[in-house]
């Protein structure tokens, strides 16, 4: 049943363009500092080890806050959430933008990230309580997944535009009038919510423990590349890690008001969407990664031209979100995943076909439709799964389980995928690098499949 102040069914445009910029300022921060990253390194004085961390600071607090985040949005209310979510972000960009030492700027970067974990499920979690159940909502998650999907995309674009036009503070400065904006107009366009004065019982050892154990937990997972997972840090943190998920399971046993409510681990199209995400997000979501390897190290394009060579994913992938949104009308939810996952997977194994040392774009051509295509029709289909049958009041937190296992899942299949292809080597040749690269993806596309092929015994089950 949808909250009694959501507003009329008919005045929901405006609050669903806010809704998808938002996604379009979270992914669009997740990829804009990619380019800027050498201009950074060289104005701040960053060591090349220090240096990967003005993105994984960002990737490591998203994931380890989203539970909390989810949480938050439940309990303390969803406008409220997501209008200190995007101030905050409005505010860490205009003092990364302004930073002068490293420290700072990675401090900042950890500062987005928690906006992120926030922003993420209040938005989500905003969508499926304005919009019922059904085909209004549909068309509102494939407009908000199209909007991620562009800023994804357009992100390595824009950020040598601006790094090339204003120089590297420019990719923080951006944020700062679209996030004030997106503050401003969410405190009028949404529904009020409740007044905090009601008792709001709040799980605070399961949010520490499940904060703590995720946080180091992808931590790990980034750091351990480079360090070795053999190392004393790695090593210590991988325990502490296993020790506070192992406290957060114990404290969520004898909680009254548990931070993941129980009834949530019943709800099975809830767990199988927290698995989808998990695997979209290592094959999918890693798939750019060795993409920009293939265009600026074996072909030696510039970041420009690396940006332009993503806008036809782009568009393919925006167009697939709203073809996803009309599948699931027609077929239902399990039939649009199982041939959006099987298009991705044909899609991921031309690509890896058509890698050459002097092909051309246009080769690839064909692997890019079919791969983008197959990402935004299941980007849309997974999170009607993982709302659908969902308690308006367990949305935030529904939100959240599903993003945090996206976000760990990312980190996972990267690590994966670089030790499989060996591209984390300084030694490769450009040949070494082709072959890492191709067959990364040729994992992608076997990972994809085998998705699909876990959907087989579903398809003679009721869609939802």
């Amino acid at each position: 049943m949808n909250s009694p102040s959501a507003p009329s069914r008919q005045r929901l445009g405006l609050p669903l363009l806010v809704l998808a910029a938002a996604q379009l300022v979270i992914s669009l921060d997740y990829n804009i500092v990619y380019v800027a990253l050498p201009s950074i390194g060289g104005t701040l004085g960053f060591s090349g080890q220090d240096l990967q961390w003005v993105v994984s600071a960002y990737v490591v607090t998203t994931a380890g806050f989203l539970l909390l985040g989810g949480r938050a949005t439940d309990l303390l209310g969803r406008r409220r959430v997501f209008v200190v979510a995007a101030s905050l972000y409005a505010v860490s960009s205009l003092v990364g933008g302004l930073s002068e030492s490293p420290g700072v700027l990675v401090a900042v970067r950890a500062v987005q990230g928690v906006g992120g974990s926030l922003l993420f499920p209040a938005a989500l979690s905003l969508i499926n309580t304005l919009y019922e159940e059904g085909p209004r909502r549909n068309r509102a998650l494939a407009a908000w997944g199209a909007a991620g999907a562009g800023g994804l995309c357009f992100g390595s674009l824009l950020g040598g535009v601006l790094v090339d036009s204003f120089g590297w503070p420019a990719v923080f400065l951006v944020n700062v009038p679209l996030a004030g904006a997106i503050a401003l107009a969410g405190t009028f366009l949404f529904p009020p919510d409740e007044p905090l004065t009601r008792q709001r019982n709040f799980d605070l050892p399961g949010a520490l423990t499940a904060t703590v154990g995720i946080t180091l937990l992808v931590f790990v997972l980034i750091h351990a590349p480079e360090a070795g997972w053999g190392s004393r840090g790695v090593l210590i943190c991988a325990a502490l890690s296993a020790l506070s998920l192992s406290l957060f399971v114990l404290a969520e046993s004898r909680s009254r008001a548990p931070l993941t409510p129980g009834h949530l681990f019943r709800h099975r199209g809830l767990l199988g969407a927290m698995a989808l995400t998990a695997l979209f997000s290592a094959t999918f979501s890693s798939l750019p990664y060795f993409l920009t390897l293939y265009f600026q190290t074996v072909h030696g394009y510039s970041a420009m031209a690396t940006g332009a060579a993503f806008l036809v994913p782009a568009v393919v992938v925006a167009a697939g979100t709203k073809a996803g949104e009309r599948a699931v009308a027609a077929l239902g939810v399990r039939t649009t995943l199982l041939c959006s996952m099987a298009t991705g997977a044909v899609g991921a194994l031309l690509l890896a076909l058509a890698f050459s040392g002097d092909g051309s774009y246009a080769r690839l051509l064909p692997g890019i439709a079919l791969l983008s295509l197959g990402q935004g029709a299941t980007w849309t289909a997974m999170w009607i799964a993982a709302a659908t049958g969902v308690p308006d009041q367990d949305q935030g937190i529904a939100s959240g389980m599903a993003s945090t296992t996206l976000q760990v899942g990312s980190a996972v299949g990267l690590a994966v995928l670089v030790a499989v292809a060996g591209t984390g080597s300084h030694d490769l040749t450009a040949a070494g690098l082709l072959d890492g690269v191709r067959g990364a993806v040729f994992v992608i596309a076997a990972g994809i499949g085998v998705g699909a092929l876990a959907l087989l015994p579903l398809r003679r089950r009721a869609d939802v």
